[in-house]
């Protein structure tokens, strides 16, 4: 029997209907205009169709967009001005640096420049400790996009085993940290863990961020676990270019219960999830109830 399908992109577009009527109330109760600045440093083509969607979405939800692209040769000290205005900005409540900058910037240093509050990314090392204490915290849009699809497939995640395959900073670390939060039993795989596919056949939850391509195959899948793939590559098979995920999608949907397609599972959740927090930042500046179903 086949694995349910989680429709990210249809769950995605919930999302940002839900942002866009809370947009819609901050403006005429409060005057508030959620403001989302995101600096794109050089010209990065798969960066630049990114930051091109993340304007356009923005706008759809009422949000106001500030764009800053700048040069590839742009200084650190240049790019830190930029920062600094932006975080100076009562207009702009959420702030982006489209990764990956250029090889002579500091991204850590360019990162924590961002005022923590308007750090809608999440990356900031305040909100990556507040994340890990259980604070109130700016959560990384892909991981947060993540839990929304599993409290909604699951309910309560409570008791739950959860494997994440990957340690990144980006996506690997900080979903423990939220399947944590949510009372799962977490485990954390990697390219140095022993039998990492009997570890996987233990999971209830198998997130799959570790980037490379179809690595998990359905024999590795807990049957009826729900399966998570965070992964997007592109690969060339029968001589045509295609996006797969981290997980072997063919084997791993006669196993799971339910699980996450590439493309059309995590991936529109982020830019989602960007908005969600956008919005969360505006409501935590003004000091009004944020939007509970759009954060942790």
């Amino acid at each position: 029997m086949s694995a349910q399908l989680i429709d990210g992109k249809a769950f995605a577009a919930t999302v940002r209907e839900k942002v866009a009527t809370q947009v819609e109330k901050l403006k005429e109760v409060h005057g508030i205009t959620p403001g989302l600045a995101v600096v794109l440093v050089g010209e990065d083509p798969a960066s630049e169709v990114y930051v091109r969607n993340k304007g356009k979405q923005t706008l759809e939800c009422g949000m106001t967009s500030y764009e800053h692209k700048l040069p590839a040769e742009t200084s650190e000290e240049d790019l830190l001005v930029l920062i600094e205005a932006l975080n100076a900005d009562p207009a702009v409540h959420g702030i982006l640096v489209q990764l990956p900058l250029p090889d002579h910037l500091d991204s850590d240093l360019v990162i924590n420049a961002i005022d923590p509050a308007k750090d809608v990314d999440g990356f900031h090392i305040s909100n990556v400790g507040l994340l890990a204490t259980g604070q109130k915290a700016m959560v990384p849009c892909t991981p947060l996009g993540c839990l929304m699809m599993l409290r909604d497939h699951y309910g309560s995640l409570s008791g739950l085993n959860a494997v994440v395959v990957g340690r990144s900073n980006i996506v690997g670390k900080p979903m423990a940290q939220l399947l944590l939060r949510d009372s799962c039993t977490v485990t954390i795989a990697h390219s140095r863990t022993k039998d990492i596919a009997e570890v996987c056949r233990g999971a209830d939850i198998l997130v799959a961020a570790v980037g490379r391509p179809e690595m998990i195959p359905g024999d590795w899948v807990k049957p009826g676990a729900t399966v998570i793939d965070v992964g997007i590559n592109r690969i060339e098979r029968d001589g045509k270019r295609k996006l797969v995920g981290d997980v072997d999608f063919a084997s791993a949907v006669e196993v799971a219960g339910a699980i996450t397609p590439v493309p059309g599972g995590v991936g529109p959740m982020t830019i989602a999830c960007l908005l969600a927090n956008t919005l969360t930042a505006c409501c935590r500046a003004h000091d009004l109830p944020e939007p509970s179903d759009l954060t942790v």
